[in-house]
C-alpha cells in the first residue's frame, strides 16, 4: 500500500521538528500550501515521541534542538528500526558535520539559509524514495507476514484478505508493535484532518480486523487502551505437558 501517490491524490504527511518558531511557522505555511499534511514539534523530546508513531512519510529535523539534539533523535529512531526518510536542517556547513549527519542515518542534508524551492525539491525526492520502498514492503510481525500492497495476512500457507481500511489500520499498528497508537492518529492518518468520520467508526473496522486475526490463527491481538488508543501485541498460548 502506497502512503502517497501523486496520481491518486493521497497526501504525504510530514513531521517538522524546528525550534525557531518563526521559521517553523513559515515552513508549515509553505508545506501546507503545497498540499502536504504537516505536524510541528519545537523540541527534540516531543519530536522523537511523534516520530516514533511511524505515521510520517518524511521527517524534517533541525540539528540544534532543546531537550534532545537532532542527531540524538535521529540515532534513536534508527536504533528502533524506524526507516522514515529524514532531512536534516542545520547551520553547520562543514564536510565533517555533513558526514556526521549522514552517518547517523540522515537521508539528506540542507544548509541554512535555504530556498523554499530547494526544500520542496528535496522533499519530493525523499517522498519518491519512500513510496518506492513501501510499494514492495512486507512486514513480518508475530507469526505472520503482512503484504501491505495486497492487504493480505499470510500464515502457514493460509491467506487472510483485509479490506482497504482494515489494511491501513493494521499497517499503522504493526509498525508500532507494543506501542499505543491514539485513535486521533489513526483517524488523521487514514481519513485526514478534514474528514467527517467519527472516532467511533474506527471501532467498527477494528472489530472486523480482530475477527480476521482470530480466524487466521495468528499470535497477535489488538488491545484497546482506555482513554489512550490501541496497541497490537503478540500473545503466546502455553500448553502444559502431561
Amino acid at each position: 500500500m502506497k502512503l502517497w501517490n501523486k496520481e491518486s491524490g493521497e497526501k504525504m504527511r510530514i513531521l517538522l521538528v524546528e525550534d525557531e518558531v518563526r521559521l517553523s511557522e513559515a515552513l508549515v505555511y509553505t508545506l501546507k500550501k503545497n498540499n502536504y499534511i504537516v505536524d510541528a514539534a519545537f523540541d527534540g523530546v516531543t519530536g522523537l515521541e511523534m516520530a516514533e508513531t511511524g505515521i510520517y512519510n518524511v521527517i524534517i529535523l533541525d540539528r540544534m534542538l532543546p531537550g534532545a539534539e537532532g542527531l540524538d533523535v535521529l540515532k534513536a529512531l534508527r536504533k528502533q528500526g524506524i526507516t522514515t526518510p529524514v532531512l536534516i536542517l542545520t547551520a553547520k556547513d562543514t564536510i565533517k558535520d555533513r558526514v556526521e549527519g549522514l552517518d547517523s542515518g540522515a537521508d539528506d542534508y540542507l544548509i541554512k539559509p535555504f530556498s523554499k524551492n530547494e526544500l520542496l525539491a528535496r522533499i519530493r525526492a525523499l517522498g519518491r524514495r519512500q513510496t518506492e520502498t513501501i510499494v514492495n514492503e512486507v512486514i513480518k510481525i508475530g507469526n505472520i507476514v503482512f503484504n501491505s500492497l495486497k492487504g493480505e495476512i499470510h500464515m502457514n500457507g493460509k491467506i487472510t484478505k483485509l479490506s482497504s481500511k482494515e489494511s491501513q489500520i493494521f499497517e499503522i499498528l504493526a509498525k508500532n508493535k507494543n506501542r499505543v497508537v491514539a485513535k486521533e492518529q489513526i483517524l488523521e492518518r487514514i481519513w485526514g484532518f478534514q474528514s467527517d468520520v467519527e472516532l467511533n467508526n474506527i471501532e467498527v473496522y477494528l472489530s472486523y480486523l480482530r475477527k480476521k486475526l482470530v480466524l487466521s490463527g495468528c499470535s497477535l491481538v489488538i488491545e484497546t487502551i482506555r482513554g489512550s488508543g490501541y496497541c497490537i501485541k503478540e500473545v503466546y498460548s502455553h500448553v502444559s505437558e502431561a
